[in-house]
């Protein structure tokens, strides 16, 4: 996945930010992707099914009477609740928050739609609450728009897509 500069922070976002600030403003050190094995895909693969399983679609005018409200999850929740509980927990299992990254997408019906991106020696991975199955980035059928900074828990980066890439110049 490559990824642009600095965009925009969803106001979902910005607003779990005001609320949860210790969570938005953590410095990564290292940009190097997960190294990959079995002890921790398992552990990714548990902590997907598991909050898949316990957490129940609801949208946030359902729970909370408003739009786009972040919130970690107890029982019911949207797609970046799961997203926000995933990582959370993942990053208790001691995976760094610069490998797990909020991601802003679109599904192929034009809805909005968060996942969670995983960065990893092996590419990236998509952990998603429609889906118990972890895939590919590429073997989605999404258009990626933005994810959490790899550096920042508080920043955005575009993410480039052969749709909208610019091209410098053409070689004749």
């Amino acid at each position: 996945m490559i990824t642009g500069g600095l965009t925009s922070q969803p106001i979902g976002h910005y607003e779990f930010c005001k609320r949860e600030s210790a969570e938005c403003g953590i410095r990564n050190k290292s940009m190097a992707p997960l190294k990959l094995d079995q002890q921790i895909w398992n552990k990714i693969v548990q902590v997907n099914l598991s909050v898949n399983d316990r957490i129940q679609p609801m949208t946030d005018m359902e729970i909370y009477g408003q739009e786009e409200y972040w919130a970690y999850p107890t029982t019911v929740g949207d797609c970046e609740d799961y997203v926000l509980l995933k990582q959370r927990e993942l990053a208790q299992a001691g995976i760094s928050l610069s490998h797990m990254l909020i991601t802003v997408v679109r599904k192929p019906d034009g809805e909005g739609h968060a996942v969670l991106t995983l960065r990893t020696d092996r590419g990236d991975f998509i952990l998603d609450n429609l889906t118990d199955e972890i895939l590919n980035w590429q073997a989605t059928d999404y258009t990626y728009l933005k994810r959490q900074s790899d550096q920042n828990t508080g920043q955005w980066v575009s993410i480039e897509t052969p749709s909208n890439l610019v091209v410098g110049s053409v070689r004749r």
